[in-house]
């Protein structure tokens, strides 16, 4: 599962988990198209702190990859269905440990308008943090911690009730 996501995919979703620094700039590049008006480009980095916590040194990211890679394809699923006119989606999750300013995840939709690629946008990353089976680490001046604000996984599409 590791290594694919730094190289861009034949289809218009680029979705994955690495270990290897984030291809930023390639994605906003394979992500411009001719129909595509608007690139928006969503990247999460490591801060110095956490809640209740200042001294943040570094992150160290786990996941149950199979999961996660299923998982981000849904949401790629889902932001099509709610947006039918993106044109390209990128969905790309670092692991590993990184240090303070490093970029771990990357979040790019296009579209024709930047209303749509901006929504579109905000759901992929919001639906990531809230669905994909991600961890953290908060390597600190007093240790190591998972993080406290990890959340129960829920499913990329509630089920319709009947």
């Amino acid at each position: 599962m590791l290594g694919v996501a730094v190289t861009p995919p034949d289809g218009d979703d680029w979705f994955g988990l690495t270990l290897d620094p984030l291809p930023t700039e390639a994605a906003s590049v394979w992500a411009t198209t001719p129909r595509a008006g608007a690139v928006v480009c969503f990247l999460g980095v490591v801060r110095d702190h956490a809640e209740g916590r200042d001294d943040v040194r570094a992150l160290t990211y786990e996941a149950y990859e199979e999961k996660a890679v299923d998982r981000l394809r849904d949401i790629a699923d889902e932001t099509r269905r709610r947006w039918p006119d993106v044109e390209r989606l990128v969905l790309l999750h670092r692991l590993g440990e990184l240090p303070l300013s490093e970029a771990s995840v990357l979040v790019v939709a296009s579209t024709p308008h930047r209303g749509e690629a901006f929504e579109a946008a905000r759901f992929a990353i919001d639906t990531l943090k809230e669905t994909v089976p991600i961890w953290k680490q908060e390597h600190h001046s007093g240790g190591t911690e998972w993080s406290a604000q990890a959340a129960p996984v829920r499913p990329v599409r509630e089920p319709k009730l009947v």
